[in-house]
């Protein structure tokens, strides 16, 4: 049974099409079209009508493939942008039509529990009694904690992504000193009331962390994201891009992501172990539950 999720964020929209078997799943495709989504709303507080039609073409041309390739279902949902957006009843509105599907905002909560889910079951290793899940994604931040053998108990989240602090921030073509500086201001304050519990380890999921793996390996402790800093402070966004293998829009927002991991590892107090699983492998478990019940 093939499962579709087409997931629509603030940097990206990503169609992931899987295959259910036993209790996991088995990719079978996944696409992604760049929409800077969160740089429009962070600059303006709403998506241009060009943005709203770019969005639902995407979004089109992703439900066609998801159909062709024989899903049982597809699941089509917002993010950030479907919370943040002045117009997001609009967003909602048009990118529904082009998917000829119900389409549904996820909450913060929904979101970071999803990406808990899809975390843990694509661990890079056997997890502990207790695992916190950080997901920093273009307009949000959520971390959830819990047991790997149920849903997260805990689940916060902050209106504050690798593409807004980014933009907030960063004036020319690189991070400098002081913008950093500025950065890691915003992200405490961001997340200044979010005291999540102990935990014996952590995963990290989402752009910003597969880009660190890039920069400085899976393992990302205090010393290994502060080289990351060091690293896109000292490189213009196309060298990183180039001499690491990121793509070169996530290259620009990236000074953001990692100075939320950063904060939020800060705050955990252990390593965040890059995850290949997240919110849309969550949402697909979901629905092979829900088909197979």
């Amino acid at each position: 049974m093939r499962i579709g999720v087409l997931d629509v964020g603030s940097n990206t929209i990503r169609l992931l099409v899987a295959s259910a078997e036993g209790d996991g799943l088995v990719p079978v495709d996944n696409e992604k079209v760049r929409l800077a989504l969160g740089e429009e709303i962070e600059r303006f507080g709403n998506v241009s009508d060009v943005h709203v039609a770019a969005a639902a073409k995407a979004v089109r041309k992703l439900a066609g493939t998801a159909r062709a390739l024989g899903v049982a279902s597809l699941d089509v949902f917002l993010t950030a942008p479907g919370r943040q957006a002045g117009n997001s009843s609009e967003l909602v509105a048009a990118i529904s039509r082009a998917a000829a599907v119900p389409v549904r905002v996820l909450s913060a909560e929904e979101e970071g529990r999803l990406a808990y889910m899809g975390a843990v079951a694509n661990a890079p290793f056997p997890l502990p009694e207790t695992v916190a899940v950080c997901d920093v994604g273009g307009a949000s931040t959520e971390v959830a904690a819990g047991s790997p053998l149920g849903e997260a108990r805990w689940v916060r989240s902050v209106a504050l992504g690798s593409v807004r602090l980014t933009t907030r921030v960063v004036q020319g073509g690189r991070i400098t000193r002081d913008e950093l500086a500025e950065a890691r201001c915003w992200a405490a304050e961001a997340l200044v009331d979010v005291a999540p519990p102990t935990v014996d380890a952590a995963l990290a999921v989402g752009g910003s962390a597969r880009a660190a793996r890039r920069l400085v390996g899976p393992v990302l402790g205090a010393d290994e994201l502060e080289e990351a800093l060091r690293l896109v402070v000292a490189r213009h966004p196309r060298v990183i891009a180039r001499k690491h293998g990121v793509d070169r829009n996530r290259a620009r927002i990236l000074p953001g992501g990692l100075v939320l991991l950063a904060e939020v590892q800060r705050r955990l107090g252990v390593p965040l172990h890059v995850s290949d699983g997240g919110i849309r492998e969550g949402a697909a478990l979901v629905s092979a539950e829900r088909l197979a019940a």
